[in-house]
């Protein structure tokens, strides 16, 4: 099969094109995909830099964790996916709003993207250009940080609240959330999906395609992007 893959950690500069990738066997818990369309996210780079490296598959890897796509295959135990099946895999300000209930949410951004957290539901946009979240006077009973500074998000939590974070070092009472592929918590949220509750933001400058996955990259590594980078059309 077609993929971009890196065989060493760095920047764009080490994603090659490889028309000849193995196609990966189905275990008896799994499903194929074939890939229709994809999209990157700020952590596509930072696994490319070697920052979970500890963590992550060997290398030679093939980047990028949200696809959808069509079902070809399904390993024996599977019960709930049938082959020809669409299925697609990918929402902070959203999910606090409509899934948790919560009261209030406050969420940080550049000048040009205050509007789209509002509109995401955000009580509280904060331009970091020209305020210091750590300084506000309100406390808050979950801060996410998706950014590597646990250090400032615990000056904004509540005692006995919780601090959640990504990456980079964690301050108590922070702690590190590693994502995992959970069937069960899929299922509880796809009724926000399909009643649009909670939606995709996928980012205007896209999608790009399959041939460009490096300048995709280059564009997630400016920080600017707002909402997922589609990669689209995948032959």
């Amino acid at each position: 099969m077609k993929a971009w893959v890196y065989g060493e950690y760095g920047g764009v500069d080490v994603l090659k094109f490889d028309e000849n990738v193995s196609v990966p066997e189905v275990k008896e818990d799994q499903v194929l995909i074939k890939v229709v369309a994809a999209a990157l996210n700020p952590v596509d780079a930072k696994r490319m830099q070697g920052i979970f490296k500890a963590t992550d598959s060997p290398l030679p890897t093939v980047p990028g964790y949200d696809v959808a796509g069509v079902v070809v295959k399904v390993g024996s135990l599977v019960k709930e996916f049938k082959e020809g099946m669409k299925y697609m895999e990918t929402l902070v300000i959203q999910l606090a709003k409509q899934v948790f209930g919560a009261s209030k949410v406050a969420a940080t951004s550049g000048t040009r993207n205050l509007e789209l957290l509002k509109s995401l539901g955000a009580d509280l946009a904060i331009d970091y250009n020209k305020e210091n979240f750590e300084d506000l006077p309100e406390k808050f009973d979950v801060v996410y940080d998706a950014i590597g500074q646990c250090d400032k998000a615990v000056k904004v939590v509540k005692e006995g609240g919780a601090v959640v974070t990504l990456i980079g070092a964690v301050t108590p009472p922070g702690f590190i959330f590693v994502v995992t592929s959970n069937g069960a918590v899929l299922k509880k949220l796809n009724p926000y999906l399909e009643s649009g509750k909670v939606k995709p933001v996928i980012d205007p400058k896209g999608p790009f395609p399959f041939s460009q996955v490096a300048e995709a990259f280059s564009y997630i590594e400016t920080n600017r992007a707002s909402g997922k980078v589609v990669i689209h059309p995948i032959p």
